[in-house]
């Protein structure tokens, strides 16, 4: 697995405590984000260094940058169709086109514009994004909120087709891992700092 890791006590110490964040393992031209499918899907993906097979490009899929938010989502590996946890790299500069793109899932009247304007984007943008609690390895809720990112239309096409670098089966280290989360002194996790779009 070419992904470097860290002891999970010794990250939680260097990443803020609450604040929205956008949490990753990246380096200065890649980053990797996490999804979790049916096997059927992983193993399209894995040989064939995209997505096809199974997987809908009419449904909108949702990217986490976040390794603990996804071990949440998918119940470490053991929900139903979640059962095989991939780690997309993708260029930074991919990963921040979608960023500028993303419009947020919820209206808020901190936004800079009326309901009606954002209603309008919405319905018209390939990119959301969502803030959302994250959590530490047991499902517990924390101040800190993690990002995800929706993709559909023209961004989902270039995702699933195009601009996946490489595609990594965590399985089996999510498998190991879900029994160290049980204490977290054993857990080890993806090395994951806060990242900063370069625009």
């Amino acid at each position: 697995m070419n992904i470097e890791t860290e002891a999970y006590l010794k990250q939680v110490e260097n990443v803020p405590k609450t604040g929205q964040h956008i949490l990753a393992h990246y380096d200065d031209e890649t980053i990797i984000v996490y999804q979790a499918y049916k096997s059927s899907i992983g193993h399209f993906a894995l040989k064939n260094g995209n997505f096809g097979g199974d997987f809908k490009y009419t449904r909108m899929s949702w990217i986490k940058p976040n390794f603990l938010w996804m071990m949440y989502r998918s119940g470490w590996g053991t929900k139903a169709e979640q059962e095989m946890i991939l780690a997309i790299r993708l260029r930074r500069a991919f990963f921040d086109n979608l960023l500028s793109l993303a419009v947020p899932s919820s209206y808020s009247n901190r936004m800079k514009e009326t309901s009606a304007s954002w209603k309008e984007k919405i319905k018209k943008s390939s990119v959301r994004l969502q803030w959302d609690p994250d959590h530490n390895p047991i499902g517990e809720k924390v101040e800190r909120r993690a990002v995800q990112l929706g993709l559909r239309d023209n961004a989902l096409e270039s995702y699933g087709k195009e601009e996946a670098i490489e595609i990594i089966n965590m399985s089996d280290f999510v498998a190991e891992q879900r029994e160290n989360k049980k204490s977290f002194e054993k857990l080890v996790i993806p090395r994951e700092r806060i990242y900063l779009p370069n625009n």
